[in-house]
């Protein structure tokens, strides 16, 4: 038989492997920098293109400060400087707990998120991305909601505000961390119903803490989380650092951070 037609054992010479650059591009997973952009940027889209996402973040909160700013529906004396607060409570509740429970869940439900990760794409850069989504449904809150409240005679200082933005990062942080919890654990059902439930209760309390008592002054109430980041947001406002608030935020971010961490499923 003719040599070039005779089985040859695999060489293991040096010379004869593959030198880099022979197969161009080398494929390889990105770099964790671009991996997070790239799904924050995603999750932002889908975040900011659903429609009852902006109704629930958005425009009920818009309502609800025009409104309580004109009508006395919270008493005679409560004015613009403790109503906006407790909205921007309730916006960032809905940004970072209900709207992130119900999508997270329904991402379950369809396969989206499985599918996500099977590309490739680490599980924490999934989780990151979605909190990066809540980071700017937040900051395009707190602008429109901002600026409304300029226009109703709200007056700010300088070093309220930066207390007020740092009180609001640990809240949304928290909110955030229940809804990655409820979302990436339930089904999505049992999400829509409970989160919407929950979103109502919470905005409830913290309206009755506002009428009976005032946010400066909530006591007990300053447990639940939407009560604390309002009472919070008052005290920055008004320039106090407000300690007690931001030990429970951190405290139900820790709670719900280890817990999600624990029980996230990426699928149903």
């Amino acid at each position: 038989m003719p040599q070039e037609f005779m089985s040859q054992e695999p060489t293991t010479d040096a010379a004869q492997r593959f030198r880099p650059g022979t197969f161009a591009p080398a494929p390889r997973r990105a770099a964790p920098g671009r991996m997070v952009a790239a799904q924050g940027r995603i999750e932002t889209i889908l975040f900011l293109r659903h429609g009852e996402q902006q109704l629930l973040s958005i425009i009920i909160p818009l309502v609800m400060l025009v409104v309580a700013a004109n009508v006395p529906v919270l008493g005679d004396g409560t004015g613009i400087n403790e109503i906006f607060p407790m909205v921007l409570a309730i916006a960032a509740t809905s940004a970072g707990f209900t709207g992130q429970a119900i999508s997270l869940a329904f991402d379950r439900r369809y396969g989206a998120l499985k599918r996500t990760g099977a590309s490739g794409v680490p599980a924490w850069t999934i989780i990151v991305g979605k909190i990066i989504a809540v980071l700017a449904m937040v900051a395009l809150q707190t602008v429109i909601l901002g600026v409304a409240a300029l226009l109703l005679g709200w007056r700010p200082d300088a070093l309220g505000v930066l207390l007020a933005v740092l009180t609001l990062l640990v809240g949304v942080t928290g909110f955030t961390a229940l809804g990655l919890l409820m979302g990436g654990t339930l089904s999505s059902e049992l999400v829509l119903a409970l989160a919407n439930l929950i979103w109502v209760i919470l905005v409830g309390v913290v309206g009755w803490v506002l009428y009976s008592q005032g946010l400066d002054a909530a006591g007990w109430y300053t447990l639940v989380p939407s009560v604390a980041l309002a009472s919070g947001l008052t005290l920055s406002f008004d320039g106090v650092i407000p300690w007690t608030e931001l030990l429970v935020l951190v405290g139900w971010v820790v709670v719900a951070a280890a817990a999600a961490v624990r029980w996230f499923r990426f699928d149903s």
